[in-house]
């Protein structure tokens, strides 16, 4: 077995130049005063890697600078690794809002978060595309407000004493398991 190269792996990637060609997992991804710029990061990295349609930034979540501007966090690029640049997204500060223009095309919403309803997050029955993924903040998790605004939950149990797992972790294995229910459904439906 033999590490490929930097150069091998680039090969088979994407680039800035033809991302808008390449087929898009038809899920919205909204965060929700996510308060660490380093979550905010790696959530804008593993969205790049599940080549996510959008991320929706609401509350306090720190954003990227803005149309080259000087409102912005920094370390969130740091953290990204170029992945701003990939991912589209933008910045509403209400979350409400952001989920009732949702909502009015069509798009069910879902919560990542434990709720006396919320399945886990690898039943497919569950997942309708195209969709909107609401991700909480790290201690409080998502609002009932917002949760009142959503048409269903999934949750990654949890076998251990604690009760959740880091924001960013937690959006990896949903959206990664969310890229393979979709996969799994364009591969059958595409087959004679």
């Amino acid at each position: 077995m033999r590490k490929l190269s930097h150069d091998e792996i680039s090969k088979n990637r994407s680039t800035l130049e033809n991302i808008d060609l390449v087929k898009k997992l038809p899920v919205t991804v909204l965060l929700n005063s996510i308060r660490s710029s380093y979550n905010v990061g790696s959530i804008f990295r593993t969205s790049d890697g599940a080549m996510i349609e959008k991320l929706i930034l609401c509350g306090y979540t720190p954003h990227p600078p803005l149309n080259d501007s000087r409102e912005g966090n920094k370390d969130v690029l740091k953290t990204a690794l170029g992945s701003t640049e990939s991912v589209k997204w933008e910045y509403i500060k209400s979350p409400i809002e952001a989920i009732r223009n949702l909502k009015e095309k069509g798009i069910r919403i879902c919560a990542l978060e434990l709720t006396e309803n919320s399945k886990p997050y690898y039943i497919t029955e569950q997942y309708n595309f195209p969709m909107c993924l609401v991700v909480g903040n790290e201690i409080t998790g998502v609002s009932q407000e917002v949760l009142n605004l959503c048409d269903y939950s999934i949750e990654i149990p949890q076998y251990g004493i604690k009760q959740s797992l880091n924001v960013a972790v937690a959006y990896g294995i949903a959206i990664f398991e969310l890229r393979k229910i979709f996969d799994k459904k364009q591969f059958t439906t595409s087959q004679p």
